[in-house]
């Protein structure tokens, strides 16, 4: 009989807002290969000479900044999660981080140390693909189940960008927010680089290549394809929201290095919004399913910042799901399916 366990997994945070604990998250972090797709001697250099010596400390800043009394946002946030879906499933569940702790490894181990668990869910919390974000972590768990000669079966759920409960579950959330007065809706998602992007094309003529690649229909490329991806949940939301073509646009943030990144930037987007008299905007970030460093000071606090020096009035961040029912009980479904 199959005895199941399920594992969250999220991206990771550092175990400290401060330099050394930054710099030790950094390393590991951007030592993946999956992240920074370039050979080990380049990529070695590049964060030892180029990210370590200066980053860790403005980013510990930006840690303190949001940093609650309980501890990182995304690992309190996340653990909050964990607690409302164990509250609604019969079924072991724990959650892991794929940099940082707890571990994927520490945290597979300890479900597995019940000899009767014979299937382990694993659920990457992203919605949309990328090797950066959910190739890294699903490998991460094959390693850990290798290593260890786990005897279980390793089931995965698939990024859910468009899966309509997601989606329904994204629209709920944010009701409270779309009900307020704005002139506009900034979907901002976590940037890539482009090369990530047209490394996935296999047919090397699709992605990027054409002003409305992600519009075609090419279900193999775009089954891979993030920029496709974060279109679609933007189309899907907007057609379940009601929302005005005119009343929302895309943006990526957290741009790093000089490489060509998705754009347009989010920071120059919300400039453009209020030099064109835009003075109430909302932000959502549907890349992220847990508030974050990201979200908390790159939108709410910097964003704002950018989006008032430019003219506007005010910019109100509409929270991630976290633990928000909607999500608890979408995820509660997956995992009793």
């Amino acid at each position: 009989m199959t005895k199941r366990a399920v594992l969250l997994a999220n991206l990771g945070s550092p175990d400290a807002p401060v330099t050394p604990a930054v710099r030790r998250y950094l390393h590991q972090f951007l030592m993946d290969p999956y992240v920074i797709q370039l050979p080990w001697p380049l990529r070695k250099a590049i964060v030892s000479l180029f990210v370590l010596p200066t980053r860790p400390k403005a980013s510990a800043e930006a840690y303190q900044s949001v940093w609650m009394e309980q501890g990182s946002p995304l690992i309190v946030l996340s653990e909050k999660l964990k607690a409302a879906l164990k509250a609604k499933v019969d079924l072991p569940v724990e959650m892991a981080m794929r940099y940082g702790n707890p571990s994927i490894e520490e945290k597979i181990l300890t479900l597995t140390a019940d000899k009767d668990i014979t299937e382990l869910l694993y659920i990457p919390l992203y919605p949309h693909f990328a090797d950066s974000t959910v190739t890294t972590s699903v490998e991460e768990a094959k390693r850990v189940i290798k290593k260890h000669s786990l005897d279980i079966q390793l089931r995965t759920v698939e990024p859910f960008y468009d899966n309509p409960d997601y989606i329904e579950a994204l629209v709920k959330s944010a009701e409270p927010y779309l009900e307020q007065d704005y002139d506009h809706i900034v979907f901002s998602y976590h940037g890539l680089p482009e090369s990530h992007i047209t490394k996935l094309d296999a047919t090397g003529e699709h992605c990027l290549k054409q002003q409305n690649c992600c519009q075609l229909h090419n279900p193999e490329v775009h089954k891979t394809c993030y920029r496709h991806q974060v279109m679609r949940t933007t189309q899907c939301f907007a057609l379940q929201a009601g929302l005005a073509e005119n009343r929302y646009s895309v943006a990526f943030q957290s741009r790093l290095g000089r490489a060509k990144w998705l754009g347009p930037n989010t920071e120059d987007r919300l400039q453009e919004l209020a030099q064109a008299g835009a003075k109430k905007v909302l932000v959502i970030c549907p890349a992220f399913v847990t508030d974050c460093l990201e979200t908390l000071e790159e939108i709410a606090i910097r964003g704002e910042e950018v989006f008032k020096q430019a003219g506007g009035h005010s910019l109100s961040l509409i929270p991630c799901m976290n633990d928000h029912p909607a999500w608890v009980d979408v995820l509660a479904d997956w995992c009793q399916q």
